[in-house]
């Protein structure tokens, strides 16, 4: 095997050279590799707190067991959608729909640890289509509000297993009083840690009277969904329909900003984490010129020289992109304990996430790390051995 040194008695591989050169500068490596950890914590939070809210905003537009869901076109948010009953009936007169759902969805404050409970107001003869099953108790009656005492709601499971209450039990929503008369599941994980009121109720209580959010809908058997969709938009302009995450864009633009956003940061921690490998390297590069140049002079190719400063940053910043890992991870879960995310964000730690932290890891230090090793390589054994 070829060997490049030797360290005590025994001969260094290449790699082994890399490791032993790091080791022996520790402070620097050490400084290098905070710098990559830095970037790589911001690349990775950024990576969950993005496709977790975006996860969030499409569950509830999937909250309804349809083929597609209806909003506002353009809306900024999909919770500020606003549906006429003109429209939903426009839609269900649509050829190819089977059934229109006209929901309305908003949000409300159950404690200071749980601000943002999505509330959903929808017909109770409305529940089955929406695919709403109720497992214990019954659906609320459709004019609760008028009885006296509390109003009536149902109460999905998982939120009912997070505030640890049952049928019969009383919640303040917003400073209303409720009483838990069923607990419902919609095999989605939105909608089952939702609370569901009589749809008139909800609208008057955010006086968004006759008014929906939302609009789910089902088509008939055999009929192309594209061509239903197609022709839902077509005859109402004002209208978008969403089916795939890819559409959901189209009718929630802070979908759009945060994607950005998201992009934006990234790049951000890329050329930051980059100049910090690039400050340290040059710095390592000029204590090191007599180093090198005796490399040149025992015949080490330019090449190799090249190879070797690479390689050390490569390892310094793999070192930093573990870091970053820990460290963003631990971000990550700090942010799921501040009260303006509590219900809204459920972290998700996708592998494509982790593979771009490591993809920006390896960008840092090829960034940071290539105009030093270019004026490694272009040295002459001669200048660097003049060098003082």
């Amino acid at each position: 095997m070829h060997t490049e040194g030797t360290k005590g008695g025994q001969a260094l591989t290449f790699a082994g050279l890399i490791l032993q050169n790091v080791a022996s500068r520790r402070l620097r490596a050490v400084v290098t590799a905070v710098a990559v950890a830095i970037g790589v914590t911001a690349v990775l939070a950024l990576g969950v707190l993005t496709t977790s809210l975006r996860a969030t905003a499409v569950a509830i537009l999937r909250t309804g067991n349809a083929d597609f869901s209806v909003s506002q076109n353009g809306a900024s948010d999909v919770l500020y959608s606003t549906l006429s009953q003109d429209d939903v009936n426009a839609v269900r007169a649509t050829r190819g729909v089977e059934s229109a759902t006209g929901v309305f969805v908003s949000t409300g404050k159950i404690s200071a640890k749980h601000p943002f409970f999505i509330e959903i107001g929808i017909r109770p003869s409305d529940q089955p289509e929406f695919g709403v099953t109720v497992d214990a108790g019954r659906s609320y009656r459709a004019d609760a509000s008028s009885a006296p005492g509390p109003g009536e709601m149902m109460l999905g499971w998982r939120a009912a297993r997070d505030f640890g209450v049952h049928v019969g039990d009383t919640l303040n929503v917003e400073e209303r009083r409720f009483r838990i008369v069923g607990i419902f599941s919609t095999k989605n994980v939105i909608g089952d840690a939702a609370g569901m009121f009589p749809l008139t109720d909800l609208q008057a209580w955010h006086t968004e009277p006759g008014v929906f959010t939302l609009a789910f809908v089902r088509v008939r058997p055999n009929t192309s969904i594209a061509a239903v969709r197609t022709a839902v938009e077509r005859a109402n302009p004002r209208l978008a329909t969403a089916r795939s995450e890819s559409d959901y864009g189209r009718v929630d633009r802070n979908l759009v900003l945060i994607t950005a956003a998201n992009v934006g940061g990234s790049i951000l921690a890329l050329f930051i984490g980059a100049t910090g490998v690039m400050n340290t390297s040059l710095l390592s590069f000029y204590e090191r010129l007599r180093e090198f140049g005796l490399l040149r002079a025992v015949g080490w190719s330019r090449r190799r020289l090249f190879r070797l400063v690479l390689g050390e940053a490569l390892v310094v910043s793999f070192m930093g992109a573990a870091l970053g890992i820990v460290v963003g991870i631990a971000a990550v879960q700090a942010l799921t304990r501040v009260d303006a995310l509590v219900g809204v964000f459920q972290p998700r730690y996708e592998a494509w996430i982790f593979g771009r932290a490591l993809l920006f890891a390896f960008a840092m230090a090829t960034l940071g790390a290539l105009y030093p090793a270019v004026r490694a390589a272009r040295l002459t054994p001669l200048s660097a051995l003049q060098h003082e």
